[in-house]
């Protein structure tokens, strides 16, 4: 095939190289992306947006089952098909991904199917190879976007084969449900998948090898969700490590080291294993493009986004920091930027994280603990539960609370935390806030629209002033 020739090339159309393609095509630079699985990267397509589709699912089926406190009847109690399941799953997915494909030809990029690796550049630009289907091409760029992303860690001996030993993708890909599951891993996607299960009727027990699960989100949060995850008959297993398993046929069979040292046997019908990602670094021709690699595999950057090659760039989970889409999106955003000749860099004060777990919790800023350690010796500490919050009350689901962090000198808002029924949606909020330098005044002082959700943030920082209304004040 004869070479082409770009001004610009993403490799992986990722949440951090697909839009770091489309902008660099609205700026006008002739842009090629390379994809070797799927457009839309593992969020898209087997991440983020089918385990919400599936959360949702739990969650409304859930519902259903208490209906009857609202008033409301069914005739029988509600069933679950998990191939009709997965069939909605599966047009919600395509739907995006279809709607990615039509963004990058609408602003003029060429979407190019199959594997690139780095080659030595040459004097005319950096090379890339590109293996696909219809056998194999040269690529010559003036610039190179590395967007790869990420993939589940393993243990050694823990095979992921999909059967007995699944990753997440394996998990949102099942057609029944198991009547035992053990997740090996107490973040964010073991805790949200395996509360799905939970709710569907499997026995679901979590070993995490730290002393408490969500260890990097604030722990008044957490504790509401450990609340839950024992109200549904969730068993976790903190200070516990994975040892190794054996497949006795009509189960699987793993040894755990407890805390004291000593072992316990669980039985599963299936090991989820979701204890991190680690980048897709390697086959990727870095070596031979002079690309440096840091500790993990990580690829390093500036604030710009540029590795220590001219010309050539890289986003998202492959330079690590937090591995979330939205950071990868930005990221993705400033790249085409910084390319197209523009003033841009990545520099922002705080990144919002989503557990979306139920309750929900969202987190941006500091936690108290984060902010003693950054020196902040005094601090204005507000919270407002959603049980004293007309509209969480209007909607039947008022677990969890509105936290503010503020510095107790200067009043200005160091993080917000949440934890309960559309969390997700409200902590935008507070990332605004702090990105703005706002201070607590600024939040109570806003009027927020009643009854709604959002109220709690105003009363959490009139809380932390010692002026809240609907709670009494500390």
């Amino acid at each position: 095939m004869p070479e082409q020739r770009f001004d610009a090339v993403v490799i992986g159309a990722g949440p951090g190289g697909y839009p770091a393609a489309i902008r660099l095509g609205q700026l006008k630079v002739k842009t090629a992306i390379i994809e070797r699985e799927y457009v839309g990267g593992v969020c898209l397509n087997v991440g983020c947006i089918p385990s919400k589709a599936v959360i949702h699912a739990a969650k409304m089926y859930e519902k259903m089952g208490h209906a009857d406190d609202l008033g409301i009847v069914l005739a029988q109690k509600p069933s679950l098909d998990m191939k009709r399941l997965q069939t909605w799953k599966g047009g919600v997915v395509n739907k995006l991904t279809g709607g990615v494909r039509t963004l990058l030809k609408g602003n003029g990029v060429e979407v190019i199917d199959g594997s690139a690796k780095l080659e030595k550049s040459g004097p005319d630009g950096h090379r890339i190879t590109v293996t696909g289907k219809n056998g194999t091409q040269t690529i010559i760029a003036k610039n190179i976007v590395l967007a790869t992303g990420s993939r589940p860690l393993e243990i050694p001996g823990f095979k992921v084969d999909q059967n007995r030993i699944i990753d997440s993708t394996g998990a949102l890909a099942l057609d029944h449900v198991p009547g035992r599951m053990i997740v090996i891993g107490g973040g964010y996607i073991g805790l949200e998948l395996g509360m799905v299960y939970a709710k569907f009727g499997t026995k679901v027990t979590v070993v995490e090898a730290l002393p408490r699960v969500l260890a990097s989100m604030d722990k008044d949060c957490v504790a509401v969700v450990e609340r839950k995850l024992k109200k549904m008959g969730v068993e976790v297993m903190a200070n516990t490590k994975a040892k190794s398993w054996e497949d006795k046929g009509d189960r699987a069979v793993l040894t755990v080291e407890l805390a004291d040292g000593k072992t316990a046997q669980i039985d599963a019908d299936k090991i989820l294993l979701s204890i991190g990602r680690k980048p897709n670094s390697e086959n990727l021709g870095l070596e031979a493009a002079g690309v440096a690699v840091g500790k993990g595999g990580f690829v390093t950057v500036d604030d710009k986004l540029r590795t220590n090659v001219p010309g050539i760039y890289a986003i998202g989970d492959l330079v690590g920091g937090m591995m979330l889409a939205h950071k990868a999106t930005k990221e993705g955003e400033v790249v085409a930027e910084v390319i197209a000749g523009h003033k841009a860099a990545f520099d922002v004060r705080t990144i919002p994280a989503v557990v979306f777990t139920d309750p929900e919790i969202a987190s941006t800023g500091l936690t108290e603990d984060e902010a003693k350690a950054k020196g902040h010796t005094s601090l204005k500490v507000g919270k407002f539960p959603f049980a004293a919050l007309g509209r969480a009350l209007s909607v039947n689901d008022t677990d969890g609370f509105v936290k503010v962090v503020a510095d107790g000198k200067t009043g200005e808002l160091l993080g917000l935390h949440i934890v309960g029924n559309g969390a997700g949606d409200l902590i935008s909020e507070g990332a605004l806030a702090i990105e703005m330098g706002a201070v607590v005044d600024d939040l109570r002082l806003t009027i927020h629209p009643h009854p709604t959700l959002s109220e709690s943030i105003m009363e959490a920082a009139a809380a932390s002033l010692g002026e809240a209304v609907h709670i009494m004040n500390r």
